[in-house]
């Protein structure tokens, strides 16, 4: 079972956002918001696999997401792809041409260079154990932490609800530990297959992904200035004037 949500009109261009690694849709909720006052078409967000509201479905792997959320995309609308991270990535692996393709894709923060360390730390985490925290609180500050949110969103949102899981001794968080062995994505051969223009962005103060890793793979990135990783979630204004400079308005 995969999760989603839409939002504003039924006609017209389709925003398809995707949250990154240990979030879920809600990190888009502000966003949300702003599409409903300036977009023409509808959106569409989607909790990934593994995450949220979604159902555990590992393996995991960039293009078994990619899979999960094709089936969820309409063949007769105008499609624009906004991932964030690891949605980013799977963004990328929808625009390879298989049909219902879309328009363009705006790929934001997204770790382009991996070492063997950061693989294998990574593998390490996707190892442990689900861990059963005693209390809700616990699991949402566990939560933030692991989607990269901790000062960004307030523990008392109601955005973090999706974030956990009531469990029979406790509360954990609502992220499949194995998520985290997808791997390092082939960035170079996503983006020469890609079928549609893509834009490559990350926050000024990303310290995921620098100017220098995007500048390596395409012409024209885009930095966001004063924002971090999260950028979509610190000025979802920002992120959306990117997206009209991609598709349009």
């Amino acid at each position: 079972m995969i999760w989603s949500r839409t939002g504003g009109a039924g006609t017209g261009p389709l925003l398809v956002m995707l949250h990154g690694l240990g979030a879920t849709a809600e990190v888009f909720a502000e966003v949300e918001r702003e599409l409903s006052d300036n977009w023409s078409g509808g959106w569409l967000v989607v909790d990934l696999p593994g995450h949220g509201r979604s159902g555990w479905d590992p393996p995991y792997s960039f293009a078994g997401l990619a899979d999960a959320v094709r089936p969820l995309l309409p063949h007769d609308r105008d499609l624009v792809l906004l991932g964030h991270s690891l949605g980013g990535v799977v963004a990328l692996h929808l625009a390879d041409g298989a049909a219902p393709a879309p328009s363009a894709v705006i790929a934001l923060g997204v770790k382009v260079r991996w070492t063997e360390e950061d693989l294998g730390r990574a593998a390490k985490i996707a190892e442990r154990p689900v861990l059963t925290l005693a209390s809700r609180e616990e699991a949402v500050d566990r939560y933030l932490k692991l989607a990269g949110l901790s000062g960004l969103v307030d523990a008392t949102d109601q955005a973090t609800d999706a974030g956990v899981v009531a469990a029979t001794e406790g509360w954990r968080v609502a992220q499949d530990p194995a998520t985290f062995a997808v791997g390092a994505p082939d960035m170079t051969g996503l983006l020469a297959g890609a079928v549609c223009p893509v834009a490559m962005a990350r926050g000024e103060h990303d310290p995921m992904v620098s100017d220098r890793d995007l500048a390596a793979l395409v012409p024209d990135p885009v930095t966001l200035r004063g924002l971090g990783h999260n950028a979509h979630v610190e000025d979802p204004g920002a992120v959306l004037a990117v997206v009209r400079r991609v598709h349009g308005p």
